[in-house]
């Protein structure tokens, strides 16, 4: 995920989580960003990369040499200030992450996400992977 600077260029704000609401509504937890904060106060437009990180997609496209659906999405927004998020959306993320809750590196990266930006789409872009998604086109 990241910010588009004044050369149109995104700068990259790793460790984040996305959510989509019921009511058309979305947010994501933002955490180590170091150029986003700088960056959004002059150009609020985004990008996230949405992975379809589906263990069966993968090894199956990569076994037959061609995915089935377009493997990934790059998604255009406009970002929100960053606020402090409420105990529903924290709520929601410890559900996400609760699989890994014993690991330490759990504790080490989401354990105090706590600031969310609420985001709206402008538009979304397959990303095209050659050989393995021309037949998708």
């Amino acid at each position: 995920m990241g910010s588009v600077d004044a050369n149109n260029q995104p700068n990259v704000s790793p460790i984040g989580s996305f959510f989509l609401n019921g009511n058309q509504t979305r947010f994501y937890f933002e955490k180590f960003p170091r150029k986003l904060p700088v960056n959004i106060k002059s150009n609020n437009h985004i990008c996230f990369l949405a992975v379809n990180s589906s263990t069966w997609l993968w090894l199956r496209s990569l076994m037959f040499g061609k995915f089935s659906r377009y493997p990934a999405m790059q998604l255009y927004a406009t970002a929100g200030d960053l606020r402090k998020s409420t105990d529903v959306e924290r709520s929601r993320l410890h559900r996400r992450m609760r699989l890994t809750s014993g690991f330490s590196g759990n504790k080490y990266l989401w354990s105090d996400m706590e600031m969310v930006r609420d985001v709206a789409f402008s538009r979304a872009e397959k990303i095209n992977l050659g050989k393995m998604t021309d037949h998708l086109a």
